[in-house]
């Protein structure tokens, strides 16, 4: 049926049809059982295993060369898991590949594991983890003899015991996976291998000279357009401060003709009230010759008609 809920497990495939799921925790409880999904059916399966029956673990790290899955490092809540196991997905049989004694960084929860062939060497390389405190250190694993590998794990299945298979393995550490490599194939590289790894490295280094001349001269025509857009920035800088400087002039000058407009325009809100003062005195002075218009002719009237009658005029009258 369907596994359980959990995190920090494990999983591989196998054979492009088959999910292999192994060990993993939920809350405070770790796994050591092994489930399928068969990929084409969809549907969980808990399979009859053999070999030595693997401790409880979560956190551990797995990777497959071949039909082998490797197990490495782990925890079960208390302490790390010492062995490295190995399982054959065809026969489904576990063994122990690999044990450490104490608190290494090998018995470790949350570290990464990966497969790397070398020479015709294939290698498991782990770094980092977990166990009291956080490691930095890369182990690498040799996987030797792998058909001998895979014949006694078959017959310590039969026989229903487990074993440290010694002779098969080689444990080392340094602090870069390339070292690594490279020292532990050193005494089998031959000298063939050798000048072909000598040409193709004298080939990658003329390669890499001629990309770096490229980059030369593209540095070399970079520093020149650089060189010119600053001459052109330096010239339109200075296009820049003369346009301001005029730009300035013409500013004061703006604000002098708005002095000169406010004073035009008080000089002439000046004028409006001189103008109509002037208007009133002339209507005043139309109303006052009018008057005096009119009362002479009504003098003039009022003489005649006495004359008329026979009474002179008034001379003081006029």
């Amino acid at each position: 049926g369907t596994p359980p809920p959990r995190s920090d497990h494990a999983a591989a495939c196998h054979a492009d049809r088959y999910l292999l799921i192994f060990g993993g925790g939920s809350h405070a409880t770790c796994f050591n059982d092994l489930h399928v999904l068969d990929l084409q059916t969809m549907e969980w399966s808990r399979p009859k295993q053999q070999g030595l029956a693997p401790s409880p673990r979560a956190g551990h790290a797995g990777a497959t060369v071949g039909e082998n899955w490797y197990i490495v490092g782990g925890g079960n809540n208390k302490s790390g898991v010492s062995e490295t196991l190995v399982l054959n997905m065809s026969t489904l049989t576990w063994s122990v590949v690999s044990s450490v004694e104490g608190r290494v960084p090998l018995a470790s929860e949350g570290m990464t594991l990966v497969h790397s062939n070398y020479n015709g060497d294939d290698y498991l390389i782990s770094f980092g983890g977990y166990n009291g405190r956080y490691s930095n250190e890369v182990f690498a694993l040799k996987l030797t003899l792998k058909s001998d590998l895979q014949s006694k794990t078959k017959e310590h299945a039969s026989d229903g015991t487990s074993s440290v298979l010694e002779p098969e393995v080689e444990l080392s550490h340094d602090g870069k996976i390339r070292e690594i490599a490279m020292d532990s194939a050193d005494s089998d590289l031959k000298k063939d291998d050798a000048n072909e790894l000598l040409v193709a490295l004298k080939a990658e280094k003329e390669e890499l000279e001629a990309a770096l001349n490229r980059e030369q001269v593209q540095t070399i025509q970079l520093k020149e357009e650089i060189a010119e857009a600053e001459a052109r920035n330096a010239e339109l800088t200075k296009e820049l401060q003369t346009v301001r400087g005029q730009l300035a002039a013409e500013q004061s000058r703006c604000f002098k003709l708005e002095v000169d407009v406010a004073e035009l325009r008080q000089k002439l809100q000046s004028m409006d009230a001189l103008e109509r003062e002037v208007e009133l005195l002339r209507r005043q002075k139309a109303a006052s010759e009018q008057a005096a218009l009119e009362a002479k002719q009504r003098q003039s009237s009022s003489g005649m008609w006495g004359w008329l009658v026979g009474t002179p005029p008034d001379k003081s009258e006029s």
